[in-house]
């Protein structure tokens, strides 16, 4: 029997037109048959037919492009729900599924996510953002240069030379040196100014950037990454260890989540996020521990993160350590040349008047027979000159711009070679270090894990159908229902769409491709009734499921080998069958794992127990039977 297949895709869910396209394909093809333009094996046999596939671009329904929110945008008891705290309203609004069904979203399906969804929204209720403070203008940087202490001193300087040259020596010989001292105090103003601005646009630019974070929100039925600031009032947001919540919203569902408050209120002690208790959660605060999701009702300005931000003004003044000890440096001899320079006007002011500086024929200067105020100013502003020298060479202003110029080369010539600088002071950091300490993880290599290897129990398997069943159906349970991850896939064709950290994203599709996991079915058939999270101290996640069918509960864990491995009694081989873990078989593993680690391979491990009585609030990690381990490799960059 032959066939062909085609498929369909609507934007809108309309059942009568999606079947009216199928119709309209269907008498096309024979109507192609009859012309032949399709090949006889299709539509020349008695019993070919032609298989449709309808797809919904909505997901499964549940969201309704364009529906009507039950609560006003303009609602500031809404707005302020978590700001305020406002627990009457939560329960009145029906909780955190209730508030996602007013804001016609859902827990599972989230918003429908198109264009005029999101625009939709941001017009009711704004966009993530925050109005920031203006930068400087280049003019502003000029004035901050001319505001620099010593060259105040300078330009007093500059205008007592002026006035005394031009005095002395006439309008046309003597503003030599008065000139002189303004044009050098310009150049240094406008060199600085213009480093300072150019540096501070260089500093927005990568705040911007910094500042965009990709976050996981769920959108028509899908996982997807979209930017903080595209984040709107009714998304549905997957949290997980690390991720900094980027609105504000109220839980709906997760387990073990703890959350970070002190950015928001100071105190360092997680909080625990739950449905009952405690179910707001602000921006700014960061996940500690667990997971969870969350429906978002306030974003931008609305938050009491955006308006605590939108009152900061960062202004990256703070000079690099080496400038600040070149200026400590300038201000010493500055302050010994303003004292050498008194000390000196004092000096000659004294010898001339006393008779002592005399003249090339040895005659004095000053005549004490002859006194005029011509003759005594003339002489003061001959003396006040030699000490204003004093101070003008004393000053090494363009010491500090020398180095700011040298550190700017720097980072420009980094920035070339692909290594972006935040700050001028790492570039005067990274030219005096010995030895540096980095992580490979997305650095030196790609952060795309895959798994290479797979052992079940002490065999290494040629293959997964050389693996018993039953082994690889706890295997599946344990890599897709112990995961934060998810698989997405949207039809029988399409490859799945992967979701989560690179080691969760290597884990999923590796039972997908190896192991025929079907990640729909496997919630179906089990039902997930407690969670421990992942973290950095355990190194190792486990969860307890239900199978709906006979009830019988199981405790899966996944983590670090190791870690693991001790807390296993009981192994399983290839054929399914259990054995004891015994001292031999223990040390077998261990060297395999050392072999992986030594080839600088990730080694995650899988273990179970069939749980007896009923659903405990914590797992047994006790007595486990050990399922086997993979082992995932991540290329270096380059490579």
């Amino acid at each position: 029997m032959e066939y062909t297949g085609f498929f369909i895709a609507g934007a809108g869910w309309r059942p009568e037109k999606q079947w009216r396209k199928a119709m309209n394909v269907i008498r096309t093809c024979h109507r192609l048959g009859r012309l032949r333009f399709l090949p006889a094996a299709i539509l020349g046999r008695r019993h070919s037919y032609v298989e449709i596939e309808v797809h919904n671009d909505d997901g499964d329904g549940a969201c309704e492009n364009g529906a009507a929110f039950s609560v006003a945008a303009d609602d500031e008891s809404f707005k302020g729900l978590v700001k305020d705290k406002r627990e009457h309203c939560l329960r009145g609004l029906g909780g955190g599924a209730g508030i996602a069904a007013a804001l016609a979203s859902g827990a599972e399906c989230g918003i429908c996510g198109d264009v005029a969804d999101v625009a939709r929204r941001k017009e009711a209720f704004g966009g993530n953002t925050y109005p920031k403070p203006r930068p400087k203008s280049f003019l502003r940087h000029v004035w901050d240069a001319l505001g620099d202490v010593f060259l105040i001193v300078l330009l007093v300087c500059a205008v007592v030379s002026l006035g005394f040259g031009i005095k002395e020596h006439g309008l046309k010989n003597g503003w030599y040196d008065g000139v002189s001292i303004f044009l050098a105090e310009f150049l240094v103003a406008a060199v600085s100014a213009v480093s300072n601005h150019s540096q501070a646009k260089r500093f927005d630019k990568l705040a911007r950037e910094s500042e965009d974070i990709a976050v996981t929100v769920v959108r028509a039925s899908r996982r997807q990454e979209v930017s903080i600031f595209d984040v709107v009032v009714g998304d549905v947001v997957v949290l997980k260890i690390g991720d900094v919540v980027p609105a504000d919203g109220v839980f709906l569902e997760g387990h073990a989540l703890l959350v970070d408050e002190s950015s928001m209120t100071g105190e360092p002690h997680p909080i625990e996020i739950d449905a009952e208790k405690s179910p707001f959660l602000a921006s700014g605060v960061k996940v500690v521990d667990g997971y969870g999701r969350m429906v978002v009702t306030a974003v931008g300005m609305d938050t009491a993160w955006g308006e605590m931000m939108s009152s900061i003004t960062r202004e990256n003044t703070d000079p690099t350590p080496l400038q600040e000890r070149l200026e400590g440096l300038t201000s010493s001899i500055g302050k010994i040349g303003v004292a050498v320079a008194v000390l000196v006007f004092a000096v000659l002011t004294t010898r001339h008047f006393t008779g002592s500086t005399t003249d090339e024929q040895g005659k004095p200067l000053f005549d004490k027979r002859n006194v005029t105020f011509n003759n005594v100013f003339t002489s003061l502003v001959g003396i006040f000159q030699q000490a204003v020298t004093i101070i003008v060479v004393a000053i090494p202003e363009g010491l500090p711009l020398a180095v700011t110029l040298t550190l700017a080369f720097s980072m420009k010539r980094m920035v070339m070679e692909n290594a972006l600088v935040r700050r001028l002071s790492a570039c005067e950091t990274m030219g005096s270090v010995t030895a540096i300490c980095t992580d490979k993880t997305g650095t030196l290599t790609l952060n795309q894990m895959k798994v290479t290897e797979f052992w079940v129990g002490t065999d290494r398997p040629r293959s997964t159908s050389a693996v018993s069943g039953a082994v690889v159906s706890l295997l599946c349970q344990g890599a897709g229902l112990n995961t934060t991850g998810s698989v997405y896939k949207p039809n029988n064709v399409s490859s799945p769409e992967i979701t989560g950290s690179p080691t969760e994203k290597a884990l999923l599709a590796w039972s997908v491709e190896e192991l025929g996991m079907d990640t729909d079915a496997l919630k179906r058939k089990y039902k997930v009734v407690h969670v421990e999270a992942f973290n950095s101290n355990k190194k190792r996640s486990g969860v307890m499921v239900r199978d709906a069918a006979t009830g019988a509960l199981t405790a899966h864990w996944k983590g670090a080998a190791e870690m693991v491995l001790a807390s296993c009694s009981m192994f399983v081989g290839a054929d399914g069958a259990a054995r004891e873990l015994g001292v031999e078989q223990r040390r077998n593993l261990e060297q395999v794992i050392n072999d992986m680690a030594a080839a600088s391979l990730r080694c995650i491990a899988f273990a179970y127990k069939h749980v007896e009585g009923g659903e405990n609030s914590k797992i047994d990690d006790e007595g486990l039977t050990f399922l086997g381990f993979v082992g995932l490799k991540d290329p270096c960059v380059g490579v």
